[in-house]
């Protein structure tokens, strides 16, 4: 097996860039290159076509026990029948269960926790206040859009807030009545601490993507947020993996909960060919790559890039090579990110360049490969990132560029 082989640490050297970092000549010391811990050799995997039991449910939306109003705005989207998540937890979380949900984005698990948030509210408007914490701004504006139509005519309100918008007009939003509020925790606590948010009238919470929330370091944020929930005693936690980790922490975030899980929370999808390509010590990668994507079955892609120099690069190269490409990433604002994703949706775009921010939360159900351009940082990482395609039951591909200098033995 190759193992990836490290830098070695220059006398002095560190990654920051304070006072005390400056050599001599008073210049800055560059910043250590964050180094991969993965194998390449785990990323090489056949697709097994799993024939799975399409799940049949044993009743539609009509037969549930939910208010008419909300059934009615459940048809006009089009949906008869519930998905497996939203038909195995809707009862507890009715009867205010606590729940581990274990689903893949597009399992219909946003619905899962709206449908039955919406219809306690219908019965019980004064008392319910529920917030809902995702990891990325995408994912934040989804589940807004989910909860408008779901709730359409029926007078709940909710209110979205995520890092790159105006803060002091969220501060004006939330004077207003909110049944449900949506975000990203370091936008709430920011709000928290500039006392325009409370947490002490919430007695409902959704966890969504946790695990990826504590991938991205926001465990503390969920922690203090926690605390100041004095009137909370219904929490949902949804994850697509589950790892043994972070038992301690749930426990402390659940009472008794059900778990429903819709996948196993421990494997990359089945359904995806994975494999690694080298490039050779002086080869051109970016050629690689624009031959690659030059298939006539590269019909939708989606290339990671570590940091967002690069993303912006590449993006810009294929632009120039005659490929349709956008990029997105945290130094690009809330509304170009959203206007990127629209097009890459609709086909305006054939690729999307990107960072692990639209690793999790981004519902592209038709993306046919996902590109690592070059190796992810750890394991986590390429699961979340290769979970892109490879969905619906179709077959996806991934495919991960091993830098042969920095790969060898």
């Amino acid at each position: 097996m190759n193992n990836i082989k490290t830098k070695k640490k220059r006398s002095g050297s560190n990654p920051s860039f304070n006072k005390s970092n400056r050599g001599g000549s008073g210049r800055r010391q560059p910043r250590k290159k964050a180094v991969s811990t993965l194998d390449p050799n785990l990323l090489i995997k056949k697709a097994v076509k799993v024939e799975e039991e399409e799940y049949v449910p044993t009743r539609t939306f009509d037969d549930m026990p939910l208010d008419v109003n909300l059934k009615a705005n459940i048809f006009d989207k089009g949906f008869r029948f519930p998905t497996k998540i939203q038909d195995e937890t809707l009862e507890a979380l009715l009867e205010g269960t606590d729940l581990i949900g274990v689903a893949n984005t597009g399992t219909g698990k946003t619905g899962a926790f709206l449908i039955p948030i919406i219809n306690q509210m219908l019965s019980n408007r004064k008392s319910s206040k529920a917030l809902i914490v995702v990891p990325t701004r995408e994912l934040a504006l989804q589940v807004e859009e989910e909860f408008k139509s779901l709730s359409h005519r029926l007078g709940l309100y909710a209110a979205c807030f995520i890092g790159g918008t105006n803060l002091g007009r969220d501060m004006m939003r939330l004077r207003k009545r909110n049944h449900i509020i949506i975000g990203t925790p370091g936008r709430l606590m920011d709000l928290v601490g500039r006392d325009a948010l409370r947490m002490d009238d919430i007695n409902t919470l959704v966890l969504d993507e946790f695990d990826r929330m504590l991938d991205m370091g926001f465990v503390n944020d969920i922690k203090r947020m926690v605390k100041l929930m004095s009137r909370r005693n219904h929490t949902m936690l949804f994850s697509a993996t589950v790892d043994d980790t972070q038992k301690a922490l749930i426990d402390t975030l659940l009472n008794n909960p059900v778990e429903v899980k819709v996948s196993s929370g421990k494997t990359t999808n089945e359904n995806i060919d994975q494999d690694i390509i080298r490039v050779a010590e002086g080869e051109d990668k970016f050629q690689m790559l624009l031959d690659l994507v030059s298939g006539e079955d590269f019909q939708k892609v989606i290339v990671f890039a570590e940091t967002k120099r690069m993303a912006d690069k590449i993006a810009k190269k294929l632009n120039q090579s005659g490929v349709k490409s956008d990029q997105i990433h945290g130094n690009k604002s809330q509304n170009y990110r959203q206007n990127a994703l629209n097009r890459f949706k609709n086909g305006q775009v054939k690729i999307l360049v990107a960072t692990d921010v639209a690793a999790r939360g981004i519902d592209v159900t038709d993306v046919t490969h996902v590109i690592n351009y070059q190796l992810p940082l750890n394991f986590d990482s390429y699961v979340h990132r290769i979970g892109r395609t490879g969905r619906g039951g179709k077959v996806g591909k991934a495919y991960t560029f091993v830098d042969e200098a920095d790969n060898k033995q």
